[in-house]
């Protein structure tokens, strides 16, 4: 098996990323300190041609170099658009029929493995600062909460590694729907 080149593997222009029709999810990162990880958020929606990207409150916005590090030039291709309040905006898209969902560990939260996206829906999904989470009046004001199970010692999965989970998640069970 040889591995492929990346000009053999047939990704889109950014003009073509542009133009082409998005899967119906938008990320909110509630006051995300580690500018690595905003980086990787931006590089895991480009994959899987993610709407838009909120920055909420504390998290730093592009260009800044240490983003630029891990996005590799997605804040280019992604549409982002910086927002001082997340409760504020959740409730903007609530008005509009975005269904929203809190990533967080939380009684009565949905396991990711049950949660079952309907193709018909936009999403918004949140996550929350490193240490303390997506904030309670977010969690409050959220359609779901999900959470990911985790079986191991550790409380929590890093936030950018908690994005590609979700992301990849909703977005295989959305394609076997099409």
């Amino acid at each position: 098996m040889r591995k492929l080149k990346n000009e053999e593997l047939d990704r889109l222009e950014v003009s073509e990323f542009k133009k082409a029709e998005k899967t119906p999810i938008i990320i909110i990162l509630d006051n995300i300190r580690s500018l690595n990880n905003i980086g990787s958020v931006f590089r895991t929606s480009d994959a899987f041609l993610i709407e838009k990207i909120y920055l909420c409150g504390i998290t730093a916005q592009p260009p800044h170099n240490d983003i630029r590090k891990t996005a590799l030039g997605s804040t280019e291709t992604v549409d982002w658009e910086y927002a001082e309040d997340t409760f504020e905006l959740v409730e903007k898209l609530k008005v509009k029929s975005v269904k929203v969902i809190s990533i967080e560990q939380a009684e009565n939260a949905t396991m990711l493995n049950d949660f079952k996206p309907q193709p018909n829906n936009k999403y918004a999904f949140v996550f929350g600062n490193e240490v303390k989470g997506v904030a309670q009046n977010v969690v409050d004001a959220s359609d779901v909460v999900i959470e990911i199970p985790q079986y191991g010692t550790k409380h929590s999965l890093n936030i950018s590694v908690c994005c590609g989970v979700v992301v990849w998640d909703v977005f295989s069970k959305l394609e076997e729907k099409k």
